[in-house]
């Protein structure tokens, strides 16, 4: 049972309507709103902007006795509305109702507009009287800017020893903005307010950590398992909060990390690994809505089989549930995969991985996306982008570590995939190469890297993987630009494991294709870099170091070495210190923080320092991580800004 709400579109991206009126501020005053119409008797609806399903969806009106639905485009006038056969407004003159809902903010004009049509003593109620305080905007003569909601959804635990920290940095500042805070709401998985506070940031590029050791103690909490709501107040140029989450422990044995949940919910999510023998999967889904998830609205099912198993719990507004996969099915085992039927009802999930030995770990799940399909061109294409698409991750040290590598399908119309897997050394040198043939939307078909090199050398003795598209064996019209992998990695000493999953992009190449090479910060191409790694200083149980392997992926030949410069930077903000590297075009470079700045530098970068990873010459993809010696690891893929 999918919500009828915009969330985000490729082509236009976040819609801020669902965001405005879904903000716990807002649903506090949306809900004395209605509770007051209520009491008036029978309510007029006028719908000009097209909001009032959306609204509808995220708040409870059905206690309302609604008169006549009235719209402002002649093109509705033959479409239900919440079901109902809607009227023309320049017709409301003839309503008996004493109340008249507009479902708008910055609605002035839209009341002007009918002022003269209204029967007497009808009372006009708009979104307005519900909006945030000015205070909070970064816009405030246009209530609907993105900027004013730069929000998101974090996972926060803290219970049985076991803590969680969100980890970022004041990005915004270098779009210009001054004077930010952050807006934070802690809710308990039943989606009650355990604490609501602001925190101001400094005027510059300082790093900021929400740990739920210190939240928990700050304000007196029990042990709890959550959502903590974020909203940057005053922000510039990104709408979204990125940030990293780690998990860890009492125990030096937990440590994970995963990252930003994505602030904008989707239709339905993939990549979620079905457990190995003697392992648990739990999946975590957080209501980003106000109102409750019915039992039922969500389903799982193994990817490629139309057999869909429903969760038969509801979700409370702003809750939180955990959902064991193997109840709904008990045979399915790694590499089998599921696909979240989700309903726009949960921002993207995390899922965790439960061992039994204090060495879980935390990853996440993926947007899957419904408006892609089969891109016949791409082939063509290829002529000039050489590999094209490449989905790029790390091959840690093969003497230490095992590398697995799945591929995900990541598009509701993905019914086949014709992959190469290309095994890389850390100086470019490729050393093996499989074609996987066109694999149906049903297989999972798992590559171990070291099998992969069959009995090859990797020189280096680390590297990459890289999925590609490989149309030897068919498949031309299957490529829809939109490849996903997830990558695991297990520590043969320590038994530690880490889970991550991305997808592929146009790297390093002049020519552009449908938005690639992708740049984040305006058109295509994207040929520079600027990444963020956070360092462990601060972490309760301490002795770990940050670890990083950036991948220098090319479509076509680029320049011979990367000009990479790592920046230490303060907690404050400041930087304290440079180092630089140069890794070769198609090769990879692992290394650690403290093999890159001295201990008394890293030390004078304090709990909430970072290295901001900077080449003006290409655009490289990272994987970041934290990491105890012989005890335990994390990893995932970094985010930039």
């Amino acid at each position: 049972m999918a919500l009828k709400i915009d969330t985000f579109s490729n082509q236009v991206g976040g819609f801020s309507f669902f965001k405005a009126v879904g903000h716990p501020l807002t649903a506090e005053k949306i809900a004395a709103l209605l509770a007051d119409i209520k009491g008036r008797g029978p309510v007029a609806l006028y719908d000009p902007l097209g909001h009032l399903e959306t609204f509808a969806e995220l708040h409870d009106v059905s206690a309302l006795t609604i008169d006549t639905v009235y719209v402002q485009a002649v093109e509705r006038l033959d479409t239900k509305v919440m079901g109902y056969t809607p009227e023309p407004v320049a017709e409301i003159g003839a309503s008996t109702a004493p109340t008249l809902l507009i479902p708008a903010f910055d609605s002035a004009r839209l009341v002007d507009h009918i002022r003269h049509l209204l029967p007497p003593g009808m009372r006009v109620v708009t979104l307005d009287d519900a909006r945030l305080p000015d205070a909070m905007l970064s816009n405030t003569r246009k209530y609907l800017d993105p900027l004013n909601f730069a929000i998101n959804h974090g996972f926060l635990r803290d219970g049985g020893g076991r803590h969680t920290r969100l980890v970022t940095a004041n990005y915004w500042s270098g779009y210009g903005a001054k004077g930010m805070r952050l807006w934070l709401r802690l809710f308990d998985a039943d989606g009650k307010v355990l604490a609501t506070w602001e925190q101001d940031l400094p005027d510059g590029p300082a790093g900021i950590i929400l740990d739920s050791a210190e939240i928990r103690a700050r304000f007196g909490l029990g042990e709890f398992a959550g959502t903590l709501f974020i909203h940057a107040l005053g922000a510039r140029g990104h709408d979204v909060v990125k940030y990293a989450v780690d998990t860890y422990g009492d125990a030096p044995e937990e440590l994970s990390c995963t990252h930003d949940a994505n602030a904008w919910p989707a239709d339905y999510y993939a990549g979620l690994p079905a457990a190995n023998p003697g392992e648990r999967i739990v999946l975590w889904l957080q209501n980003a809505h106000p109102n409750a998830a019915p039992a039922g609205s969500m389903a799982l099912n193994l990817m490629g089989n139309d057999d869909s198993r429903a969760i038969d719990r509801p979700v409370p507004g702003f809750g939180t549930i955990s959902v064991d996969p193997a109840a709904l099915f008990p045979d399915a085992v790694w590499p089998a995969q599921f696909e979240l039927r989700a309903g726009k009802h949960v921002v993207r999930p995390r899922y965790e991985i439960v061992a039994g030995n204090r060495r879980n770990r935390i990853a996440h799940v993926n947007v899957e996306r419904t408006d892609l399909t089969g891109d016949p061109s791409i082939p063509g294409a290829m002529k000039h982008l050489g590999k094209a698409y490449i989905l790029p991750a790390p091959v840690l040290p093969v003497d230490r570590y095992r590398t697995f590598a799945l591929p995900t399908p990541m598009t509701r119309g993905q019914q086949k995939q014709p992959i190469a897997a290309l095994l890389i050394d850390a100086d470019g040198t490729e050393v093996a190469r499989r074609s996987l043939g066109v694999l149906d939307r049903s297989d999972s078909v798992a590559l171990e890297a070291v099998e992969l090199m069959g009995g090859a050398a990797l020189p280096s003795g680390y590297g990459h993987l890289e999925f590609i598209y490989d149309f030897s064996q068919g498949g031309e019209d299957a490529a829809d630009g939109w490849l996903h992998g997830l990558f695991r990695y297990e520590d043969t000493e320590s038994g530690h494991a880490a889970d991550t999953s991305f997808g592929a992009h146009v790297f390093n190449t002049v020519m552009t294709y449908k938005n690639e090479p992708q740049s984040y910060g305006g058109p295509p191409p994207g040929l520079s870099t600027r990444l963020f790694l956070r360092l462990g200083n601060g972490m309760a149980g301490g002795g770990v170091d940050s670890m990083c392997h950036l991948i220098y992926a090319a479509s076509n030949p680029w320049h011979p070495t990367s000009e990479t410069v790592l920046v230490l930077t303060g907690a404050d903000g400041a930087e304290i210190a440079r180092a630089s590297m140069a890794i070769p075009c198609g090769g990879s470079r692992l290394w650690r923080a403290s093999e890159m700045f001295s201990a008394k530098d890293l030390q004078a970068a304090g709990d909430g320092g970072y290295v901001l990873i900077r080449d003006t010459t290409c655009r490289l993809f990272g994987y970041h991580g934290l990491i105890r010696d012989g005890v335990s690891f994390s990893l995932d893929h970094m985010f930039g800004f």
